[in-house]
């Protein structure tokens, strides 16, 4: 395990995913962040199929920094039960996982 996680979360606006994605990078708490284009979500929600327009955010971060990230995206964010999941990275180049660990102050 390289200790590298992508961390992903959704939201219906693009401003709302652009603060969310720069003001982790700028707390350290991810040395980057993509927002995906707009995509259709189809979900369950209160007994309801519904559909909603979403960006997807995802974070390049390290497990020592992902609790962090997640309880300042949680404080952020106004859906009732956000979206959030991690993935390991189980493998890369070694100078993008170092520039990873390094942008996130990570030791």
């Amino acid at each position: 395990m390289s200790g590298i996680v992508i961390a992903q979360t959704t939201i219906d606006d693009e401003d709302r995913a652009n603060a969310l994605a720069r003001g982790a990078v700028e707390r350290r708490l991810a040395a980057c962040a993509h927002v995906d284009a707009p995509f259709t979500a189809v979900y369950r929600w209160n007994g309801a199929v519904e559909t909603a327009r979403e960006w997807r955010i995802s974070y390049k971060t390290t497990v020592e920094r992902l609790v962090e990230l997640e309880a300042w995206v949680a404080r952020r964010h106004d859906y009732d039960v956000p979206e959030w999941i991690t993935l390991p990275v189980t493998g890369g180049s070694r100078a993008y996982l170092s520039w990873v660990a390094e942008e996130t102050g990570a030791p």
